[in-house]
C-alpha cells in the first residue's frame, strides 16, 4: 500500500510519516528538505527563485515517486506527494511570484511526468490552520523558513483545501485534525484501526 501524507508547512507530516511507517512496518520516504539546493534562496527572494524552485522540486519528487513505486515491496508512506507540488506552483502564480509562462512550462512537465506515475492508495491530510502552522514553524526554528509569512501560509492552506476537494474524487482522503491527538503514534494507531484494518 502507498500512503501519502499531505498538509501545509509545519503540519506535522514528517513526524506522522515516521510514526505511521514504523507502526505499519512500511518504508518511509521523506521530503527532500536538507538537500534542497534552492530552499534558502527561495525564502530570501521568492520572486527570483520561485520557478526554479518548483521545477527542482518537481524533478526531486518525481525521482522519489519512482523509488516509492518501484523499490518498496512492503508498502510506503510518503511525506508530501508529487501531486501536492502543483499547489505551491499555482499559489506562486496567484501571489505574482511566478509568471504565467514559467507556470505553463511547469504544468507541461507535470502532465508529461504524470503518465509515469502511480497514484497513492490513500492520502492522509493533516488539517492544520495557517496560524497554528506558523507557530510550529517558529518553534522549530529552521533558518531557511524564517521568511515565511502568515499571508503565504493562508494562500497555501486555501490551495490545499482546493486540492483535497479535487483529489478526493479519485483517491480516498482521510482528513485529520492533528491537535485532537496526544502524539503522532496515537494518530498512527487510529489511522490503522479505523481506516486500514
Amino acid at each position: 500500500m502507498f500512503i501519502g501524507i499531505a498538509g501545509i508547512i509545519g503540519a506535522g507530516k514528517t513526524t506522522l510519516t515516521r510514526n505511521l511507517a514504523d507502526h505499519l512496518g512500511y518504508e518511509a520516504f521523506y521530503e527532500p528538505v536538507k538537500e534542497n539546493a534552492y530552499l534558502a534562496a527561495f525564502y530570501t527572494d521568492m520572486n527570483r527563485w520561485g520557478a526554479m524552485m518548483q521545477i527542482y522540486l518537481l524533478f526531486k519528487r518525481f525521482e522519489q515517486h519512482q523509488k516509492v513505486v518501484w523499490s518498496s515491496d512492503k508498502g510506503a508512506v510518503q511525506d508530501r506527494t508529487i501531486y501536492e507540488d502543483s499547489i505551491f506552483a499555482k499559489m506562486l502564480v496567484h501571489l505574482e511570484l511566478m509568471d504565467e509562462r514559467d507556470y505553463r512550462t511547469y504544468q507541461s512537465l507535470f502532465h508529461h511526468m504524470s503518465n509515469f506515475m502511480c497514484r497513492p492508495n490513500l492520502i492522509v491530510y493533516l488539517d492544520v490552520k495557517p496560524e497554528r502552522s506558523l507557530e510550529r514553524i517558529e518553534s522549530r526554528s529552521r533558518d531557511v523558513e524564517s521568511g515565511i509569512s502568515l499571508e503565504y501560509l493562508e494562500a497555501l492552506y486555501a490551495g490545499y483545501e482546493e486540492f483535497i476537494a479535487a483529489i478526493s474524487k479519485t483517491i480516498p482522503v482521510i482528513r485529520i485534525d492533528y491537535d485532537r491527538f496526544r502524539s503522532a503514534e496515537e494518530m498512527a494507531q487510529v489511522i490503522q484501526r479505523e481506516h486500514l484494518d
